[in-house]
């Protein structure tokens, strides 16, 4: 069996964490190509001396030096377009798209446009230019898999399209499903990233608590299966043991159950058609004793409804929903707006930057910018 190289984006962090743990215990089948990180030096230099890739990148500010990089082996490739460049050599097979938000549609879209194997952790790339993302992938050969543990889900027990009646994404409902409404106002980060099911970092914990992950997740979901908005649905699950369910026109339910561990996903994808081993553990059902499962309520989690109306109606209006959900994020996680604003400030600028087409990349990232300078705003005037 010939060696598969591999290219972690965001190797740094909870993502690119878990993949290399999967890579670790298959050597011989696959090999690290190349490791990039934003601004963490110390912690990517860490990496390459476990994993000797043949490339580095740092895509932010850099303050080390190449030759602490070099003794091991590994070229140290500085900035933002050196993503593309990595995921498009001829020698790298597969990509780990781990870079969280807009940061990774760039990279995502290279490696899709080389015809590579993407596995997909980066959903807002697809979120932003679904489109134009599957068109890419299509006319280059490339294999989009899901990482998502969602959508990876929806994918193993996915048949042919028109058995399907709709798919069902669960959600944990996050550190917040059962707290008094009135208490959100005065949520703090700390408790928004207290998760109580899965690592995850902050960006994405916050987005779980909102439930704008499982928005994303829904407009994700629509490209890769081709599926309406009214034929995904949204269930909460506290266990996190139900990834997704899919539902058949015959009345039949078919769900995937794991412990809530990113590695089986990351498995499935990097081994498919095969199963391979992720080092999860074992999934023991008398212990669970229940899975329970209710609908999300608008009232707490308004977040999600925003996101199903934007991806109604098309256009760029997927991009503005995740644009203004960065900033709000970004200033609740430094405690320029409650926890119960993020929501706010991304319905107030849905309504302020109109929607337009989103045939091209250049129309998509004007959206985007768009959508940041009337959300900066915003938190700007709430907090004055």
């Amino acid at each position: 069996m010939s060696c598969t190289n591999v290219s972690v984006l965001g190797a740094t962090g909870s993502i690119g964490a878990s993949t290399l743990d999967v890579i670790r215990r298959h050597p011989g089948r696959y090999r690290v190509f190349a490791l990039t990180a934003h601004a963490s030096a110390e912690a990517l230099l860490a990496l390459c001396r476990v994993h000797r890739p043949r490339y580095a990148v740092l895509s932010g500010p850099a303050s080390v030096s190449k030759d602490e990089f070099s003794r091991l082996g590994t070229e140290l490739l500085v900035g933002h377009a050196a993503l593309d460049q990595v995921v498009a050599h001829p020698d790298c097979h597969a990509v780990m798209a781990g870079i969280v938000g807009a940061a990774g549609l760039s990279s995502t879209l290279a490696a899709a446009r080389a015809g590579k194997r993407v596995l997909l952790a980066n959903k807002e790339a697809l979120v932003m230019a679904g489109p134009l993302v599957m068109r890419v992938a299509r006319a280059a050969g490339a294999q989009l898999l899901p990482v998502d543990s969602e959508h990876n889900a929806v994918f193993q027990c996915f048949s042919e399209k028109k058995s399907v009646r709709k798919i069902l994404l669960t959600a944990s409902g996050g550190p917040f499903r059962a707290v008094p409404l009135e208490s959100l106002e005065a949520a703090t980060p700390e408790q928004a990233c207290a998760h109580p099911n899965w690592v995850m970092g902050r960006k994405i914990s916050v987005d779980s608590a909102t439930m704008m992950n499982k928005g994303l997740e829904v407009i994700e979901a629509r490209w890769l299966f081709d599926l309406s908005a009214e034929r995904i649905e949204v269930l909460i699950h506290a266990q996190s043991i139900v990834h997704s369910l899919v539902e058949y026109v015959d009345g039949s339910v078919i769900a995937q159950l794991s412990n809530p561990d990113m590695r089986v996903p990351i498995a499935y994808a990097l081994g498919y058609p095969e199963r391979i081993d992720s080092g999860a553990q074992t999934l023991d059902l008398i212990s669970i004793k229940t899975l329970s499962f209710e609908k999300p309520d608008a009232a707490r989690f308004p977040c999600l409804p925003l996101a199903y109306a934007a991806l109604r109606a098309g256009g760029t209006a997927p991009a503005l929903l995740n644009a203004a959900n960065e900033v709000a994020v970004e200033a609740f996680l430094g405690r320029r707006l409650p926890f119960t604003g993020i929501a706010r400030v991304i319905g107030d600028t849905m309504e302020r930057v109109p929607a337009g087409a989103a045939e091209t990349l250049d129309a998509i990232l004007a959206a985007d910018a768009a959508a940041r300078r009337a959300a900066r705003a915003q938190v700007l005037a709430r907090a004055a």
